[in-house]
């Protein structure tokens, strides 16, 4: 079942799509739910949560690039992709920051430089068809300047190799090319815990801890400037047994004494749910699977003593998500591509934010099936925008301007089985911040196939108790196409917003929306509703619906 109510701001834009989960921004943080799941009455209290995060990063929803698929996604200085060079675009003029862009993945460990190589980024192939390794040149950066004005970079250098002269080289490189102002810092090394031999927290402080500091030295940097870890195995349960503690991760680094140079900044770890890596693992890389708000907190809890110890000792920004995606090895086929994708990817932001991820970076590789866009035709289809794009538009439009934004999961949190989540964002600087929310997202998590013939489902969800007193539709979760995905009634398959808007009122505090459909509101006041949904797309040209809440006047 999917209807929902919500409360916040002042419009509501429909984002119509192909999986169908609802989605609504609202306030609340309590919530009464009826057994049939017909109608959900949020209670309250309304006022700021106790476990709301920090001021959320303009830059929560950001990108990891793979090395050597770089120049296809982006373009150069001849060619450059206007396709994705809009895509980025529009998410900046949601926030005015740029997502951020992490340059690396498991090619960047066998990527060099080259400072008389023409080309701007050479691949080698064998003649079995494979990728050897990647080489760069001086017109790389130039590559790298295509995205949006004030794109922060991470720089991912090759460790792997075991070349520090290489390495260092490349840092050099990359410094000159870009500068200190857009380097937001540097990698060093991809999930090094599956290095061969088999890297312990011990043999890779040894090697790490003095790289980052020579490095530093041959830079003139003389504040912290590395991204440490970025590990991918899952935490080991339970956390604080002697095999925990021996795991390869940001934490146990530290402790061998990583940062005693005073060159670690953030910690990045890397998360993917699900896998087809192997035969026994790809059989829970299904749709349903991914599509749980139960599934995807149990999971990402498994990070919450090392997010909590990263934090006390770096920062409350320290602690990103620095590489994830649903299905690792390229992702599946009709379920990374598909509109349920997105509605995963919007509820794993949300929650990881809650339990205090600065930074999520999400993993775009060659021709993958979890990409957000694919910039060329390839196997896998034709160039496209994927339903998961969406889930960056709702992010970012929820944050909007706001550098004082604060986030709590008020509803169901980790307990329970619900097919129903709800976050909700407070204000710092706004009026009444502290006693009511701004923004409340609601996901309905139900799923709903276009190729159902029953009636879709609806829940209705009741907010009318969390605004002031005083003052998008989805297509199935199967579907594939961009150009049936809609956001706030917009449709992105050509990388431009295509479609117009409409507003309506909603006077009773309460949202129908139908099962198996995303839909968010974006408030700046809280005495308004600004509601986004994703639904079935009519038509390219489906307007967008602005739904104006409680006593406010158009």
């Amino acid at each position: 079942m999917v209807s929902l109510t919500s409360l916040v701001s002042s419009c509501v834009m429909w984002f119509l799509a192909t999986v169908l989960p609802c989605v609504a921004l609202v306030s609340a943080r309590h919530a009464l739910l009826s057994r049939s799941l017909s109608k959900l009455t949020l209670s309250g209290p309304a006022s700021l949560p106790t476990d709301a995060t920090p001021p959320l990063n303009p830059a929560l929803a950001s990108f990891s690039v793979e090395t050597a698929y770089f120049e296809d996604m982006i373009g150069n200085q001849s060619y450059p992709n206007k396709f994705s060079q809009n895509l980025f675009e529009n998410l900046k003029e949601r926030t005015r920051v740029s997502a951020e862009v992490r340059i690396g993945g498991i090619t960047a460990d066998s990527t060099f430089w080259d400072p008389k190589q023409e080309a701007a980024l050479y691949n080698f192939i064998d003649d079995k068809g494979a990728l050897r390794n990647t080489t760069l040149g001086p017109q790389f950066w130039n590559c790298v300047k295509l995205l949006p004005e004030g794109t922060k970079i991470v720089m991912t250098l090759n460790l792997g190799s075991s070349n520090y002269t290489g390495t260092l080289d490349m840092a050099e490189a990359a410094w000159m090319g870009l500068g200190s102002p857009q380097i937001s810092r540097f990698e060093l090394g991809n999930e090094p815990d599956h290095y061969n031999p088999k890297l312990d927290p011990q043999t890779y402080t040894a090697i790490w801890e003095p790289w980052t500091i020579n490095i530093s030295k041959a830079l003139g940097i003389d504040y912290p400037e590395f991204q440490i870890g970025a590990t991918v195995e899952n935490p080991l349960q339970p956390h604080n047994t002697p095999q925990a503690d021996a795991q390869l991760d940001c934490v146990s680094a530290l402790a061998a004494g990583a940062n005693d140079g005073h060159t670690v900044t953030t910690c990045s770890e890397h998360t993917y749910q699900y896998s087809v890596c192997n035969p026994s693992s790809a059989a829970g890389a299904t749709l349903a699977n991914l599509v749980n708000h139960t599934r995807l907190a149990e999971y990402l809890d498994l990070w919450q003593p090392r997010i909590h110890s990263v934090r006390a000792q770096l920062g409350p920004d320290a602690f990103v998500i620095g590489e994830f995606n649903s299905v690792s090895c390229g992702g599946r086929a009709n379920v990374s591509d598909t509109f349920g994708q997105a509605i995963w990817l919007l509820d794993t932001i949300l929650y990881a934010a809650s339990i205090n991820v600065s930074r999520m970076y999400v993993h775009q590789g060659a021709h993958a099936h979890y990409n957000l866009w694919s910039t060329v035709d390839n196997p896998n289809g034709p160039i496209q925008v994927f339903p998961s794009y969406s889930a960056y538009l709702f992010v970012t439009e929820a944050i909007g301007y706001s550098n004082s934004l604060r986030l709590s999961n008020i509803f169901p949190g980790r307990q329970g089985r619900w097919i129903i989540s709800v976050y909700g964002f407070w204000d710092e600087k706004s009026t009444n911040s502290y006693d009511y929310p701004t923004k409340l997202a609601l996901l309905n998590l139900e799923l709903y196939s276009q190729t159902d013939t029953y009636p879709r489902p609806d829940t209705t969800i009741d907010i009318s108790a969390y605004l002031p007193k005083n003052d998008p539709r989805t297509p199935g979760s199967d579907v594939l196409s961009a150009s049936l995905t809609t956001w706030a009634g917009q449709t992105f398959a050509s990388g431009v917003a295509e479609g117009n808007i409409v507003e309506e009122k909603v006077s009773n505090g309460q949202v129908v929306v139908k099962a198996s459909s995303a839909g968010f509101s974006i408030a700046i006041e809280v005495s308004r509703l600004l509601y986004y949904y994703l639904l079935p797309v009519p038509s390219i040209n489906t307007a967008r619906r602005k739904i104006i809440v409680g006593v406010c006047s158009e």
